[in-house]
């Protein structure tokens, strides 16, 4: 698939969610972006801003399989990746597959469950496979996480792990709807919600030979250095105790192929990191203590801050 074929189909796919979640082109863009970087997805905000609405309008936008997890306090682990039972006709244990055996899951309230049922993400996460009973089975393709939880409520609530996270290609907010939005949003629903109209603009395979096009965009040297030295930063930085982990780095120049892909371009610009670096960066660092209660840094704010000082390349 051609570079301008990639910015076609992530046009389409971003118009088809449009006709759910009205005037937040920007994370819609984004949302799309992390898929054909083969990433997973966190959207964190406050209830009724449309999370799970805009996971389910993604996966209705393609044309494979989806699954929807809600997570409580008492979900186990084999509730999300599966178990072997013994089947007394058969004669035989048979495996049945969980929910993550999807092309995309949704972790709903992923906040609400243990962190050992937490875990059972994190090797499909990040290999791409589940490991049952010592049998490890290869995950869909493609595959994508697509994890919502509220960061109001603390009452019954489990603090995901860094490590898990860290996993997340991007942490997303959508945020209220602008008052021109909210009242299309009031006309469309009146009588169905939109999301039941939806239909399919792509397959699996049409994602699957996007997301390895998307490997073909050219990173410069300049760019791989820019991209460093952000990463430097974070790590020595005095308002920063965590800085970004080598996964993050990795992680900022996938998502900027998949951001120029989708913006019809065969290589990567300097721009193009400036706007992935919040939503790629800052859920993997830890603000110093001192400097978020003086200072009032959020980590999206050191990003920035990091993003404004840091001189980005020219002639890319």
């Amino acid at each position: 698939m051609e570079i301008k074929q990639v910015s076609g189909l992530a046009s389409g796919i971003c118009d088809s969610i449009g006709q759910v979640i009205f005037g937040k082109k920007r994370e819609i863009r984004l949302i799309v972006t992390s898929m054909l970087a083969g990433g997973h997805v966190l959207l964190d905000d406050i209830p009724g801003t449309g999370k799970t609405t805009l996971a389910r309008a993604l996966a209705a936008s393609i044309s494979g399989e989806s699954a929807r997890i809600q997570f409580t306090p008492d979900l186990l682990p084999s509730d999300i990746t599966g178990i072997n039972y013994f089947n007394q006709k058969m004669g035989e244990f048979v495996f049945r597959p969980g929910p993550v055996f999807t092309n995309i899951l949704i972790a709903d309230e992923i906040n609400r469950t243990t962190p050992r049922t937490q875990s059972a993400l994190l090797e499909c996460m990040g290999e791409r496979q589940i490991t049952v009973d010592g049998v490890t089975y290869p995950a869909g393709k493609p595959f994508m996480v697509i994890a919502t939880q509220n960061p109001v409520e603390s009452q019954g609530t489990f603090p995901l792990p860094e490590a898990q996270t860290d996993r997340f290609l991007m942490k997303l907010s959508v945020g209220y709807p602008g008052r021109e939005g909210e009242l299309r949003m009031m006309n469309d629903h009146s009588e169905r919600s939109p999301l039941e109209k939806l239909a399919p603009v792509c397959s699996c395979d049409d994602i699957v030979d996007a997301c390895e096009s998307v490997k073909s965009v050219f990173v410069s040297d300049s760019v791989k250095d820019y991209i460093l030295r952000i990463v430097t930063e974070t790590r020595e930085s005095s308002r920063v105790t965590l800085g970004i982990s080598p996964r993050g780095t990795l992680a900022l120049m996938y998502a900027a192929r998949a951001y120029a892909a989708s913006e019809g371009r065969e290589y990567v610009i300097p721009d193009d990191i400036k706007a992935l670096a919040v939503p790629v960066l800052a859920h993997r660092i830890i603000a110093h203590a001192q400097s978020t209660l003086r200072v009032g840094d959020t980590n999206s704010k050191i990003i920035e801050y990091i993003i404004d000082t840091v001189k980005a390349p020219t002639g890319d």
